[in-house]
């Protein structure tokens, strides 16, 4: 079968599964594998539950010859099928990566742009070599705008999904110390994350370039680009609020004001002012998109706790992003402050550098209390009186229902794996 056949049945269904826990009648199951799954074992389970077809790649299970529809390689075909189905709608689609605040600057870049378009975007991080396809296979003929947000942690994964989704703009949030374990360096990082600039130059599309950041700036001599910034060079010019309770900008002398908090956000909320002008949407609007929107998902969320206030940034961590989250919480106008940090993962060989580095900077920071929860926090040489460490989430939650911490704002970051909202219970028991 060939991928526009695919496609035909594809706009008859009710879209595209690939978990048969959660299947609805008449869509398409694809069967995926992974390290510790087969789907096609789960084809005939599909068709059974409400599937109108199943897409395999093993023919052994190939029992239902009249709904089960066999190629080569199910994730293949599902990566082409979502480049058809871009095709087919022909609408514009703005792609997003970046080492830090991608999902952030989607979901705020999406509540700027729905204010004027009938716009889809990627749904929580689904970023990947599935995701993508499943959010470009989410689009429907009514949909004007899309939003794709691309993750990688390796050279040429960028280039792939940009094949798949032919993006025709693209903003990287910045570039920073994010999987270094698989991309080897920040080089490494610079030039994976900029294979999306790669695509865009050579495509004659446009890019959205922050020219307050050194290595952003080098594009915009090459590339069709609008650009933000502090600058008076800048297509939109920026000013950052030094308003600590929450991150705010002003765009060409009006005033943008979010409820998430972290200085490091004012950079999210100028790229979706920026693009929300670019693409002529009301500014009032604007104002109103980026006033409204709720951070949620661990992601600069505050969650009030009687006397005491969580500043919820647990969704991810690497050194760049927690020494931004550090630097700005530094800032907060609180009398006591607290932080609670949780390992950062896929940092290679220079994993105990960069974690001795947080420590070097609590130090210099100097917070009432410091609480570091992970491995491989514990097992740094660095001392410090005022920095407690825990091998695990266990040994910290006996300490933190003992630690007083009435009338404190807590800071919490760490790597996803580190399920730090755990916190959250922990401290509803005794605050």
């Amino acid at each position: 079968m060939e991928i526009a056949e695919l496609h035909q049945i594809f706009l008859k269904s009710k879209g595209i599964t690939t978990d048969t826990r959660s299947i609805k009648k008449d869509q398409l199951f694809f069967a995926l594998e992974g390290d510790n799954f087969n789907g096609n074992k789960f084809a005939n389970q599909a068709i059974a539950k409400g599937a109108s077809f199943a897409i395999i790649d093993e023919i052994e299970y190939l029992e239902d010859s009249e709904n089960t529809i066999l190629f080569d390689d199910v994730l293949k075909t599902l990566q082409q099928l979502a480049n058809f189905h871009r095709r087919y709608l022909n609408l514009p689609i703005l792609a997003i990566t970046g080492s830090n605040g991608k999902t952030t600057s989607k979901e705020l870049i999406h509540a700027v742009l729905k204010r004027k378009f009938e716009t889809v975007a990627t749904l929580g991080n689904l970023n990947n070599h599935i995701g993508v396809p499943l959010t470009l296979l989410s689009m429907k003929t009514s949909t004007e705008f899309g939003i794709v947000e691309m993750g990688a942690n390796h050279l040429k994964e960028i280039e792939n999904l940009c094949k798949i989704a032919e993006p025709d703009y693209g903003y990287i949030t910045n570039f920073g110390k994010a999987h270094l374990e698989g991309f080897g360096s920040v080089e490494g990082v610079i030039a994976g994350k900029s294979e999306l600039y790669d695509f865009l130059k050579a495509n004659n599309k446009l890019l959205f370039l922050n020219i307050d950041d050194p290595i952003q700036l080098k594009q915009i001599e090459h590339t069709r680009n609008s650009t933000f910034g502090t600058s008076a060079d800048a297509d939109v010019k920026i000013e950052y609020i030094e308003n600590h309770q929450v991150a705010a900008i002003k765009a060409d002398d009006l005033e943008y004001t979010s409820t998430l908090t972290g200085t490091y956000n004012a950079i999210n909320i100028a790229a979706a002012v920026s693009i929300g002008k670019y693409f002529k949407v009301a500014t009032e609007s604007i104002k109103k998109a980026i006033a409204d929107y709720k951070s949620s998902n661990n992601r600069s969320q505050i969650v009030n706790l009687g006397t005491a206030t969580l500043i919820m940034d647990a969704y991810n961590a690497n050194p760049t992003s927690m020494t931004a989250a550090l630097e700005s919480f530094k800032k907060h106008p609180a009398k006591l402050k607290a932080v609670i940090l949780g390992d950062m993962f896929e940092l290679g060989t220079s994993s105990q550098e960069e974690h001795e580095n947080i420590i070097q900077l609590l130090k210099k920071l100097n917070f009432d209390k410091n609480f570091l929860v992970g491995k491989n926090f514990y097992n740094t040489q660095i001392f410090d009186p005022k920095v407690q460490k825990f091998k695990n989430f266990e040994d910290l939650s006996e300490t933190i229902r003992t630690e007083d911490l009435h009338e404190t704002h807590i800071l919490v970051k760490g790597s996803r794996g580190m399920a730090l909202e755990r916190i959250i219970e922990v401290l509803k028991n005794r605050i």
